[in-house]
C-alpha cells in the first residue's frame, strides 16, 4: 500500500472509531444506575459530630467525603467541640438550611431526644452514628454497646477470673456517665461479673474520657490495690492514661488491661504491640463509615416518611491481642481519606 492510500485508510479507521464512540457515549443503564446516580446527585447530608479532631469521626467523614465526592452530592461539617450546646445549635442550624439527611453523633442519650424528632418533623431524615439518643431517628450505625461491654468483661474474667488461678480483683475506668457508652457498658459488666461472683471489682470510677485524668485516678487504684489482677477501660483515647500508669507502676506484667476503640493503627495496633493493651475490642471504623455511607444511599433513594422505617447496622466487632495481629487489623486515616467510604 502506498504512503497516500495507508493515510486515507488510517484516516477512515479513525473515522469510524469516533463514529462509534459518539454511538455508545451514552452511560450504560442496567434498568437502576441511571435513576440511582440521578437521585443522589445535588443532595444534601449534613454532620454533627461530638467533635473532629480524632480518629473516630475524622474516620467517618473521610469516607462520607469520598462517597459524596464520587456521587455529586454534599456533606457539610459542624463541629461543636465536645460541647452539647454548642451540638444542639448547630443541629437546629442544619435542621433550617433542609439537608436532605442529617447525622448526628451525640455525647449522651438525652442531648438530642428534641433535635431527632425535630428535624423528622422538618421532612429530614435522621442517621445516628455509634452513640445514639433514647429516640430512635430513621437508622443507627455504630456498636452495639452492650455486646461490647459483654465482650470486654469476658476478656477481664478469662485473665483474672476462677480458671485463670488469679484473685479476680479488677478495676473499672469509666467515662462521663450519661453516654451510651457508659450506661449501657456498665449493665453488660455487671451482668458477666454476676455469673462470676469471683470476680471482685474493687474500684469503679469516672476519667470523663481525659487521659491526663484516667493516668491518676489509675495510679491512685494501683497503690490501694498492689495485687490488682486487672482493669477494665472504656475508649482507647482515654485508656492511653492508664496504660500509662500502670507502665509507671511497673505492673505490665500483673495488671491485664482491657480496651476498646475504633480500631486505628496509632491507638489500636500500636499500643496492643507495645503491651499497652493486653486485649481491644475494636468497632471498626472503615466498616462503620462504609455502612454510614450505605445507610445515607438507602435513605436518599427510598425516601422513606422520615421515622417511618427505622433500622439498624450494628458493627461486627473484633477481638484484637498480639497474637492475632495482622497487617490488615487496624487502619489509618491516610487510608481512609484515600480509599474510605
Amino acid at each position: 500500500m502506498s504512503g497516500m492510500k495507508l493515510l486515507k485508510a488510517l484516516a477512515a479507521t479513525a473515522a469510524l472509531v469516533m463514529t462509534a464512540g459518539v454511538a455508545v457515549s451514552e452511560p450504560y443503564d442496567d434498568g437502576q444506575s441511571k435513576g440511582y446516580y440521578d437521585v443522589l446527585k445535588g443532595k444534601k447530608v449534613a454532620f454533627v459530630p461530638l467533635s473532629m479532631g480524632f480518629d473516630l469521626t475524622e474516620g467517618w467523614n473521610a469516607g462520607l467525603q469520598n462517597q459524596a465526592k464520587a456521587l455529586g452530592y454534599t456533606v457539610d461539617v459542624r463541629d461543636p467541640n465536645w460541647n452539647v450546646e454548642a451540638g444542639v445549635q448547630a443541629a437546629n442550624g442544619f435542621i433550617a438550611d433542609k439537608p436532605d439527611v442529617l447525622i448526628l453523633h451525640p455525647l449522651d442519650q438525652q442531648a438530642y431526644n428534641r433535635i431527632v424528632p425535630k428535624a423528622m418533623a422538618e421532612g429530614i431524615n435522621v442517621v445516628q452514628v455509634n452513640l445514639k439518643s433514647v429516640t430512635n431517628g430513621d437508622a443507627y450505625v455504630g456498636a452495639d454497646w452492650y455486646d461490647l461491654g459483654l465482650k470486654q468483661a469476658q476478656a477481664i474474667v478469662k485473665a483474672c477470673g476462677k480458671d485463670s488461678g488469679k484473685n479476680g480483683k479488677v478495676a473499672i475506668i469509666t467515662g462521663q456517665a450519661a453516654t451510651p457508652t457508659i450506661v449501657i457498658g456498665n449493665q453488660a459488666f455487671d451482668d458477666v461479673f454476676a455469673q462470676n461472683p469471683e470476680i471482685q471489682v474493687v474500684a469503679r470510677q469516672s476519667a470523663d474520657f481525659d487521659p491526663a485524668k484516667a493516668q491518676a485516678i489509675t495510679s491512685t487504684v494501683l497503690k490501694q490495690n498492689p495485687d490488682l489482677c486487672g482493669i477494665l477501660g472504656v475508649w482507647d483515647g482515654q485508656d492511653t492514661g492508664t496504660a500509662a500508669a500502670i507502665r509507671e507502676a511497673n505492673m505490665q506484667d500483673q495488671v491485664y488491661f482491657v480496651s476498646s476503640g475504633g480500631g486505628s493503627k496509632a491507638a489500636a495496633c500500636d499500643n496492643i504491640e507495645n503491651g499497652s493493651f493486653d486485649a481491644y475490642v475494636s468497632y471498626d471504623v472503615p466498616g462503620q463509615a462504609r455502612d454510614l455511607n450505605a445507610a445515607v444511599k438507602i435513605l436518599l433513594q427510598t425516601k422513606p416518611k422520615p421515622g417511618s422505617a427505622p433500622f439498624a447496622l450494628y458493627t461486627p466487632l473484633k477481638i484484637l491481642t498480639k497474637d492475632n495481629l495482622t497487617p490488615s487489623s487496624c487502619w489509618t486515616l491516610e487510608e481512609m481519606k484515600a480509599f474510605g467510604g
